[in-house]
């Protein structure tokens, strides 16, 4: 298409830590919407209106500014005033909003362009409901607690309190720096306003939010200082820490940059390390909140662009990592949560998220990330202070993971109210049979083997480095006799392709979806049978051309549009095109990878959704966004870079002192510069270019004996990899 269309969520979003604003895009929340501002999964703030003598004003435009920050231009329409008419473009409106941990600075600024004074009631409409976000999420809230709203006209200040029980929430709104007193009536705050010609007229308002008897206080700086405020800082100091990528490709460049911003603006501060040390949320605007799974592959994703990334989730989900057995919480000892839940309903137990450890691959993930952070920072502290963490999961994996001891790894909620699948495709629909009807449990789904092998395969590394042979051993003789019994009971040889999943009845279940691709991933494909499955992942009914559906278009339950029925998500063809360079499919990746920057380019700022709908590329169309698809995500952001390692091949050995570079750059993607790129203690700056169909590589910063430029290995033999 000679014109490049954008598409993106019809949202102005903000968010910092645990809080996040989401708008419409002239800063208002309407009522009744899924918008508003949350704290701490509490919706302290739903509905938000601002008037002139009763007229809405008009948006001119609007945009973030920063993670955190974000303004809104607005104008009048023609206002009729006792003083005569207003008329219409002639104030300008200027809101700007910055956030902290619970808090809001709202900066109100206008300014009189016409050519008489104006005079009018500004009027700010708030209203609280408390709602926890999984309920504003379904659409299916209960009012369980009481409100009451109180305003304080000396100082002046408007509270609104929720209690039920012991659960307690409150926002308190204060105007301070205001040219004219706020007084508060019909549940508006309101402004007798008188701007003369070419002047101005401003107040801030200081939203403070109360939760578990915490107060968390609003910037104090108005919206100019945002940029330069003390929540600026871990943000600069995470960009200088990243790795930076040059490229004569514009929209790689873009995708990439935005990419690191939107992982920057996840990031959740780990208690007790200042801003040195981050957990990765899962996205906005539902899941801002402590995740496993989600947060073990963004770290995964990150190894490369900021390996100490991995910190973070190892600390904390081996903080939270279950001792018992809790059949409500899919809990038994050893397995790595799920999602953890801080509003109304994890508190009174109304929903299992407190935390809820319904997930199975969580668990073999974290072995995997704690191998792969030390091969990154070859830090031996870092595999010996998580070993007793890693061996638990080692334990949860043989007594749990395998529910029936046949040797594979199968799941089935426990929990009245758990969830049905427990992969990274958890929809209740997301596992049927090749008629459509859905699978019943226990369910083996063929990713869960291949991580587990992944898991045994590493950490049998990890043993080898402690001295622990005997360990070392076993676990490699579990990986083998797992890597032969998988090969011989999902492979189906017609098809040339891996089933699904084993249902509850240990029979095959062929339907064809991508999830045998997180198979490439893991490693667990013998290599001759790698060029049947990357070939049947490639044709029509799978691929769209934006890049690999979730299921095939041939299947009774394909749906496009539905979440993970035939959507696309970049995150799953990240890990395909990791598989597939790892077998030497080296054109193929760079085709996954291709098509994903080509969708990306179309997305508003470059930000990847979390998903987006499978349709058919064609020359007249775009690639379409999933309507609540969660915009920033950190698998979405993540995906750049797994597709930028499925490109470059790194192999890290940082505990030697080498960092391997197997680069196979396309032709669209001719050169790259690669600055502050880490292995352990070292830091390089690396230039790589395509030159006569050959790679070249150089060192420009750094120890250049550490870097080795290799051969890539191409799709021949038959080697177990």
């Amino acid at each position: 298409m000679s014109l490049k269309i954008k598409v993106g969520p019809p949202v102005l979003t903000i968010n910092q830590a645990h809080s996040m604003l989401v708008t419409c895009f002239d800063g208002q929340i309407p009522w009744p919407s899924k918008l508003g501002f949350f704290v701490w999964d509490t919706r302290v703030i739903s509905a938000w209106s601002i008037y002139a003598d009763g007229e809405s004003w008009c948006l001119l435009n609007s945009g973030a500014v920063t993670q955190f920050a974000a303004q809104v231009f607005l104008t009048n329409p023609e206002i009729l005033t006792e003083d005569g008419t207003i008329e219409a473009r002639t104030l300008l409106l200027q809101l700007g909003r910055s956030i902290a941990e619970g808090g809001i600075h709202e900066d109100i600024d206008i300014t009189n362009h016409g050519g008489k004074p104006a005079r009018f009631n500004l009027e700010i409409a708030i209203r609280c409901d408390f709602a926890d976000i999984l309920e504003v999420k379904s659409e299916r809230m209960v009012r369980r607690g009481r409100i009451t709203t109180t305003w304080s006209p000396n100082r002046p200040q408007l509270k609104t309190r929720y209690r039920n029980r012991d659960f307690r929430r409150e926002v308190a709104v204060e105007p301070k720096r205001n040219a004219s007193p706020g007084v508060y009536a019909n549940g508006r705050i309101s402004f007798a306003v008188t701007i003369e010609p070419g002047g101005s007229w401003h107040t801030c308002l200081e939203y403070t939010v109360t939760a578990d008897g915490q107060q968390h206080a609003a910037p104090k700086d108005c919206i100019d200082h945002a940029p330069r405020s003390v929540l600026a800082g871990p943000l600069e100091d995470w960009r200088k820490a990243v790795m930076k990528l040059e490229t004569t490709s514009q929209d790689f460049g873009q995708l990439y940059r935005q990419a690191v911003e939107d992982t920057a603006s996840l990031r959740l501060p780990v208690e007790g390390t200042g801003h040195l040390e981050f957990m990765p949320a899962a996205g906005i605007p539902w899941f801002l909140a402590l995740f496993g799974r989600d947060s073990l592959i963004a770290a995964l994703q990150n190894a490369h662009v900021y390996p100490d990334f991995a910190r973070g989730a190892l600390d904390v989900l081996a903080r939270f990592q279950a001792t018992e057995t809790d059949d409500y919480r899919d809990a038994e000892p050893g397995k790595i949560l799920h999602e953890m839940r801080y509003g109304e309903l994890a508190h009174f137990k109304l929903i299992p998220h407190a935390p809820y450890y319904g997930t199975a691959d969580a668990t073999p993930l974290y072995l995997i990330l704690l191998h792969t952070a030390w091969r990154c920072t070859g830090d031996r502290e870092l595999i010996e202070s998580h070993l007793g963490a890693a061996e638990r999961c080692l334990d949860w994996i043989d007594r749990y993971g395998d529910r029936d001891g046949d040797g594979f790894q199968e799941y089935q909620t426990r929990s009245p109210v758990g969830y049905e699948n427990q992969g990274w495709k958890d929809s209740g629909d997301a596992i049927s049979y090749p008629d459509g009807t859905l699978v019943k449990g226990p369910k083996a789904l063929c990713e869960l083997q291949g991580y587990v092998y992944d898991a045994w395969t590493r950490t049998a590394e990890i043993y080898d480095v402690l001295g622990d042979r005997k360990s070392a051993d076993r676990l490699r003789a579990k990986a083998r006799d797992l890597f032969a019994r998988f090969n011989e009971a999902f492979w189906d040889e017609d098809s040339g392709f891996y089933a699904l999943c084993l249902d509850g009845d240990k029979k095959k279940v062929l339907t064809v979806a991508s999830n045998p691709g997180h198979c490439l991933w893991s490693r667990i494909v013998p290599q001759e049978r790698a060029r049947r499955v990357v070939s049947r992942l490639l044709e029509p009914d799978m691929w769209t051309g934006w890049c690999i559906r979730t299921l095939s278009a041939r299947h009774p339950r394909y749906n496009p549009l539905s979440y993970q029925n035939g959507s696309v998500w970049p995150h799953d063809n990240g890990f395909i095109a990791i598989g597939f360079r790892q077998y030497g499919f080296l054109e193929e990746a760079a085709r996954v990878a291709r098509a994903v920057f080509d969708a990306g380019s179309y997305f508003a700022l470059y930000q990847m959704p979390e998903l987006y709908a499978g349709l058919q590329r064609e020359d007249s169309n775009f690639p379409v966004q999933y309507p609540d698809a969660n915009v920033p995500q950190a698998w979405a952001a993540g995906s750049i870079f797994s597709l930028l390692q499925a490109l470059v091949g790194f192999e890290p050995d940082a505990p030697n002192g080498k960092l391997y570079v197997n680069a196979t750059l396309p032709d669209w993607l001719p050169d790259l510069r690669l600055t502050d790129l880490r292995l352990g203690k070292q830091c390089f700056d690396l230039r790589l270019w395509r030159q006569e169909n050959e790679m070249r590589l150089e060192v420009l910063k750094g120890d250049a004996a550490a870097i080795e430029l290799t051969r890539p290995r191409q799709s021949t033999g038959a080697e177990q990899p």
